[in-house]
């Protein structure tokens, strides 16, 4: 199904991306840089309280204050107040966890809305806020897995657990596999809570015309479209009265996008006011209040046969997932049920995933949900598995990698949100040897456990799958405007991933007009009727493929309308690169377009696309601190089909530091009572350029899709997706001569240094 070459050939090539020239010279256009006239500021009162009941909010104060509109809580929104719905695998059981717009009645967790202040600037909005007063009785927080199950304290009583969902992944006979399996070793694994900390925080600018019954949001990201139909039904008003902007985006990684609160309270607040409302979110506020992730703890069996074939796997995860379900909330737990296996053939399956709710931020999709968490999960389970059984790490995972004639393979099943899905093409081997000879393995395994300098050296090698292009579809439409130049209007949305560069590049071969005559727009609900935005490495198969579909309408208009000038029939104009011909006659695009011609297509697909890869690390420990030095990275991906090789080595690279900082430093971190103890970038530590120098990639194009006309596989998280277990298992093999074995992350320095002290003491203590 791959894309006829033609004459452009832009596809393959590294192009530099049109989005960055205008960002570097501050000409980019965000959401702060949006103003409207007449305009107020929002600031929302968010609870200090984890969890309590909501006595009494007293807002005269506040109210009294010069330059204050409207203080707005839950009794302005109607009788009853707006839930958000799930987006992805919406289920009833889960209702009762949807959030309210704003707190009724009761407060759930440190930063959820109770009131929202409009006011002449954020300035006085933000001293109104000091004059609310909010009477909270207050009720025991839950605050871990410990206190979920124990329910000294239940978050929703209607329910009477804080269990929201189970979910089951599963494949074969699981429990006869054990019962004959030579080997079976079970461990327990914590992943740490940490989030998408993108450069630009959230923002909205409401604008109601009253006149027109029109209301424009600016500030859209991500899935604009849902997020629309969301808001409209929440607010009463028909579809195409409400429409949602998206301008530049300083970037998303799962987070931004989703329907928050605020994605409601600004474009009601406007309406209620009759003014345009503008509010911008500050650090603090996108730490307590946009989604958060990971935070998975479990407790997993693995067999083996005596040889080092893997059987099963099974056990079971607790993820926490704050204190409602929001949005996409189960994709992560799911995730870890559904794909812990991996690019390994394993038959048999039986992994449980229960939903907590505790009173935390609640917790959404953060780049390769689920499966940071799971690949640690499997990565350490083989590395112990190969120390056991004496079996070498590399010839265990070379042998048990699914074969590319097993294609396509089944993954795991899942419930209750029934779900199956295969692994479509691969050389798996193929990237695991070439993983291996480029990171030069044979030449540097002699250094595991080695002590040079003061450091102790290790080695780690992992394999791992990364889903993406979910559908159902994606929509394009194409103007070929009137002198010649070719406008694409995408559903797709930009993250920051240089969609415009990559959506021309397609478009360029597509239609065989020249790439710097293209212009891309994307992201907002007046570009195209329906769109499903960026999410699951999706954006470039889906929107692209909608361009080749979209191409090959608009080609056919062009020579209807060519053969209307030339007097003949579509079929005997001919279209070569910009000029249609007919015989002796013709004429450029830009003498043919006397008004635009415009087409739309959709592309669908339910199929997921499989890009796979190998990652190998070279890291030295320092004992005496803890400190880890990640001296090589290499990493080998698959991705079917390049579209821009030189992006894609941008995703690639970026993606693996996001894994590393997840793996060594971030951490959200709440005390019993609920409270977040690290709230700002002084507490919360995020990687930087200096910290891991020595980072590799290389992209192969071994295998590409078949599901899709591109032949290309979403390709923005792989690299992120093995690092935690890699550095665990690199870390382990440095510390190997104290037994160190990493159970948790993230990998701190403390803790690597309280755990080989332990190891210390343990080797002291023997008699």
């Amino acid at each position: 199904m791959s894309m006829t070459k033609v004459a452009n050939s832009y596809i393959g090539r590294p192009m530099e991306r049109v989005e960055d020239l205008r960002m570097v010279r501050g000409r980019g256009t965000y959401v702060a840089d949006v103003n409207r006239p007449n305009q107020l500021y929002a600031v929302v009162l968010r609870s200090s309280v984890a969890h309590g009941i909501i006595r009494s909010i007293d807002v005269s104060a506040a109210l009294a204050l010069d330059g204050v509109h409207r203080v707005l809580t839950a009794n302005d929104f109607g009788a009853e107040v707006p839930v958000i719905p799930l987006r992805l695998q919406p289920l009833p059981q889960l209702e009762p966890f949807h959030q309210p717009v704003v707190a009724s009645g009761k407060v759930r967790y440190v930063g959820e809305p109770v009131a929202v202040v409009i006011a002449d600037s954020a300035a006085i909005a933000e001293d109104a806020l000091e004059r609310i007063v909010v009477d909270i009785d207050p009720l025991p927080a839950i605050a871990n897995r410990q206190q979920a199950e124990a329910m000294d304290s239940v978050l929703f009583e209607q329910h009477q657990s804080n269990v929201a969902i189970t979910w089951t992944a599963f494949r074969g006979d699981a429990d006869d596999a054990f019962k004959t399996a030579d080997y079976v070793r079970r461990d327990r694994f914590k992943i740490q809570r940490h989030a998408a900390m993108f450069m630009e925080p959230r923002g909205f600018v409401a604008d109601w015309d009253a006149a027109a019954g029109k209301l424009t949001v600016w500030g859209a990201a991500k899935t604009a479209w849902y997020n629309r139909r969301v808001l409209a039904a929440a607010l009463g008003l028909a579809l195409e009265a409400v429409d949602l902007i998206e301008v530049d985006v300083g970037g998303g990684f799962g987070s931004r996008g989703e329907f928050y609160p605020e994605d409601y309270l600004i474009p009601a607040a406007a309406k209620i006011v009759g003014r345009p409302v503008k509010w911008l979110e500050d650090r603090r506020e996108h730490m307590m209040s946009a989604n958060h992730a990971r935070d998975i703890e479990c407790d997993v069996e693995f067999a083996m046969s005596k040889e080092g074939r893997f059987i099963g796997l099974r056990g079971q995860i607790w993820a926490d997932i704050g204190a409602y379900v929001r949005t996409n909330g189960s994709v992560g737990p799911r995730n870890v049920a559904q794909y812990m296996s991996g690019p390994y053939a394993i038959e048999h399956i039986d992994l449980k995933s229960s939903m907590l709710t505790t009173n935390k931020t609640p917790s959404g999709t953060y780049r390769g949900p689920g499966r940071f968490e799971t690949d640690f999960i499997r990565e350490r389970m083989i590395d112990l598995a190969a120390r056991d059984l004496n079996i070498d790490r590399v010839e265990l995972r070379r042998r048990n990698l699914v074969a590319d004639a097993q294609m396509p393979y089944p993954l795991a099943s899942i419930t209750p949100y029934d779900s199956s899905t295969e692994l479509d093409s691969g050389d798996y081997h193929a990237v695991f040897d070439r993983c291996l000879k480029e990171f030069a393995w044979a030449d540097k395994k002699h250094l595991s456990g080695k002590l040079i300098d003061g450091y102790y050296h290790g080695l780690a090698v992992g394999s791992f799958i990364e889903g993406g292009a979910a559908g159902p579809k994606e929509e394009v439409r194409l103007v070929l405007e009137i002198g010649g130049g070719l406008t694409a209007y995408l559903g797709s949305s930009s993250v920051g991933q240089g969609l415009e560069t990559i959506m021309a590049q397609i478009a360029a071969d597509a239609t065989e007009i020249a790439y710097d005559k293209i212009t891309v727009h994307h992201g907002s609900t007046t570009d195209v009727k329906d769109g499903y935005g960026a999410y699951h490495s999706r954006s470039t198969v889906m929107g692209g493929s909608a361009i080749l579909l979209a191409a090959e309408k608009l080609k056919l208009l062009i020579r209807q309308t060519a053969a209307a000038r030339f007097g003949c029939s579509p079929e005997q104009v001919t279209i070569d690169g910009e000029t249609v011909r007919h015989e002796a006659k013709h004429l450029s695009f830009a003498d043919l377009v006397e008004t635009p011609l415009e087409v739309e297509a959709e592309f669908l697909n339910k199929k997921y696309t499989w890009a796979y890869g190998t990652q190998a690390a070279h890291v030295a420990v320092d004992p005496g601190t803890g400190h880890v030095k990640v001296l090589d990275y290499m990493s080998v991906e698959d991705v079917g089909r390049m579209i821009n090789p030189l992006t894609l080595h941008g995703q690639a690279i970026g993606s693996i530091v996001q894994g590393l900082g997840g793996a060594f430093l971030e951490h959200l971190v709440y005390d019993d009572e609920g409270q977040l103890l690290t709230g700002s970038f002084a507490d919360y530590l995020m990687p930087t350029a200096s910290d891991f120098p020595n980072i590799r990639s290389i992209t192969l194009e071994l295998k590409p899709c078949p599901n899709n006309p591109l032949g290309a596989k979403g390709a923005g998280e792989g690299g992120l997706i093995p690092v935690g277990g890699i550095m665990a298992n690199a870390v382990a093999d440095a510390l190997s001569h104290l037994d160190v074995q990493p159970m948790e992350l993230p990998l701190s320095p403390p803790r690597i240094w309280q755990m080989v002290q332990d190891a210390e003491g343990r080797i002291r203590a023997k008699p």
